[in-house]
């Protein structure tokens, strides 16, 4: 009697162990979780307003902004392997930005540019806005190059390309009054994504100032 407890209690420990086996295979096999893409902007902006700046300059329309050096639509961070193949573009894997290179300059743009002047935002405002009468000149842009460039694997620079044209959008037709092409690069402090967007960021912001000023040179 004693022997056939003994053999029920070692048949039941061992099915436990052969239990505790497959759980444990079953765990190791699990797929893990995918790791999350980091998400990059040009951070917050301005952080106080001055109510008391007055708005000196005409007011300019705001047009969407464009991407015909990017894939459309891709909100991947870029770079480029210069020493390499200048030519073929990279996506980081684990990064991207929170919109679209084109918004994200063009958010730049209207910030840098709405201190002095009022700005109509978008191309749904800019054609209500030339159906109830003569539009204001018009602002249009595409952002040519906007990626993370390698001279070396550790040294690389954000570099911004952006086309700009101030336009005057009339029924009839554009008529285009100035075109210019902003180009901009600024070293990244690392050689991965982090320090390319923030390159990129630097730069994006230095070509807003120089659109502005830009603008405002030309009589608009």
């Amino acid at each position: 009697m004693k022997t056939a407890i003994f053999s029920t209690r070692a048949k039941g420990l061992a099915a436990a162990l052969v239990m505790l086996g497959v759980l444990t295979g079953c765990g190791s096999i699990l797929p893990t979780p995918p790791q999350r893409a980091d998400v990059f902007d040009f951070g917050p902006g301005a952080q106080q307003v001055d109510v008391a700046q007055k708005q000196t300059l005409p007011p300019i329309a705001l047009s969407d902004f464009t991407s015909t050096g990017l894939p459309d639509g891709r909100t991947a961070v870029f770079y480029r392997l210069a020493y390499a193949n200048a030519q073929q573009l990279h996506p980081y894997t684990l990064a991207r930005w929170s919109q679209t290179p084109a918004t994200l300059m063009q958010q730049a743009v209207r910030d840098r540019l709405s201190p002095q002047r009022a700005v109509i935002y978008g191309d749904a405002n800019i054609d209500q806005q030339i159906k109830g009468g003569k539009s204001p000149t018009v602002l249009r842009a595409e952002v040519e190059e906007f990626s993370q460039v390698f001279s070396s694997e550790r040294d690389s620079v954000g570099l911004v390309r952006v086309r700009a044209s101030l336009v005057d959008s009339l029924k009839a037709g554009d008529e285009l009054i100035a075109q210019r092409v902003f180009v901009v690069q600024r070293p990244a402090v690392s050689p991965n994504a982090a320090g390319g967007a923030k390159a990129l960021a630097d730069a994006a912001a230095q070509v807003a100032e120089d659109i502005a000023k830009w603008v405002a040179q030309s009589g608009q």
